[in-house]
């Protein structure tokens, strides 16, 4: 059966990698583009702000989002190829807009192995001398950059070929999952800073209304209701999304201390400076030895954490339980998951198949 699941995941990897070799060549024509436009119609400095917000765009990650909005086009019957693809870069347009926005929120140092937008800003500040508050310029800059490119791809998603109705529906769809996602970060800033009152229901809510929605019901909704699909056939995927959503975000969450900077595009050390709330904090600090949670509780937000305090808080999370409880849970919600797409009867065989090695590919993520 490990066997299979292997196979799964590995099937799923390489149709993704499909999917993102469209999406990542149809994001650097358009970048080009916009990169031109921008300076012929708003000037240089307009320019060197959304050639920030650009780099962030064109790094990509695994286009997941964009992928299931072709995904679920193509399972609702849509055949318009280069529709969807533009239906998709929209999707990986707010995305990177959302990345922007959360990397000042965390103060991240790194994405993707550069700059995030804001420190290319400041950097630019510095080199140019324009001042002494290269930080206030930088994440200024960066969120008018991103909110420009926010508002381009409602722009472009209204201005789609179909038919008026199926725009509206889809503009109203993405922006009711847009709304829910702010709250969801939102929550997760507080989370950070309310310590002892988070419990495991205020971290459930930020993977639900952060990543479930955002990541995955949003994008297949999106892609069936640009092929016409029915009310009812786009809340049948419900279910499925929002537990491969959580599975998801628990796994990202697991990685983002035990994983790499190349597995999860960020310093391992950075949800603990953060004091960032998660299943394998709050289980952690509700289950460890008094002097393990103690420790904990001032390794989270600390921003001088180092390599050997990294490491111990490691040790707590193995040691408490939390690591093989997070893994659980999230090998429950892929359960979860796999059971709703067993019993949804609408669409064709070949998405559904990839939906289901999609599942596999995060069960194997998780172990």
């Amino acid at each position: 059966m490990e066997q299979q699941h292997s196979e799964n995941a590995t099937a799923f990897k390489q149709q993704l990698s499909a999917y993102k070799v469209l999406i990542d060549q149809d994001i650097e024509n358009y970048a080009k583009a916009q990169e031109k436009s921008t300076l012929q119609e708003f000037g240089l400095n307009s320019r060197v702000a959304i050639d920030a917000y650009i780099s962030i765009l064109k790094r990509g990650g695994k286009r997941i989002r964009g992928a299931l909005a072709m995904v679920g086009y193509e399972m609702a019957g849509g055949t318009d190829a280069a529709m969807i693809l533009r239906a998709a870069r929209v999707l990986e347009l707010v995305h990177a807009y959302l990345l922007v926005i959360d990397d000042i929120n965390d103060r991240s140092p790194v994405r993707r192995g550069g700059l995030p937008a804001h420190l290319i800003m400041a950097d630019y500040y510095r080199q140019k001398g324009l001042g002494n508050d290269d930080i206030h310029f930088g994440e200024s800059i960066a969120i008018h950059a991103s909110l420009v490119a926010c508002h381009t791809a409602q722009v472009m998603l209204a201005e789609l070929d179909i038919e008026p109705e199926l725009a509206l529906r889809a503009i109203v769809s993405l922006n009711k999952s847009l709304v829910v996602t702010g709250y969801g970060q939102a929550n997760d800033v507080f989370n950070e800073v309310l310590g002892n009152e988070v419990d495991e229901r205020a971290v459930m809510n930020v993977l639900e209304w952060k990543t479930a929605h955002y990541t995955f019901l949003s994008p297949l909704q999106l892609g069936m209701i640009l092929a016409g699909a029915s009310d009812k056939e786009v809340e049948s995927m419900v279910s499925f999304a929002m537990n491969a959503g959580l599975a998801f975000q628990i796994g990202d969450d697991n990685l983002g201390v035990f994983g790499t900077e190349f597995e999860s595009g960020k310093s391992p050390l950075d949800d603990i400076k953060e004091g960032k709330r998660t299943l394998l904090t709050i289980h952690a600090l509700d289950h460890a030895a008094d002097a393990d949670k103690n420790f904990l509780l001032q390794m989270l937000g600390n921003t001088e954490l180092t390599q050997l305090e990294f490491q111990r808080v490691k040790d707590i999370l193995v040691s408490s339980g939390a690591l093989d409880f997070a893994k659980e849970r999230a090998a429950e919600h892929v359960r979860l998951a796999q059971a709703a797409l067993a019993k949804n009867p609408h669409f064709s065989e070949e998405q559904t198949a990839f939906l289901k090695s999609l599942t596999d590919y995060l069960l194997i993520r998780n172990m």
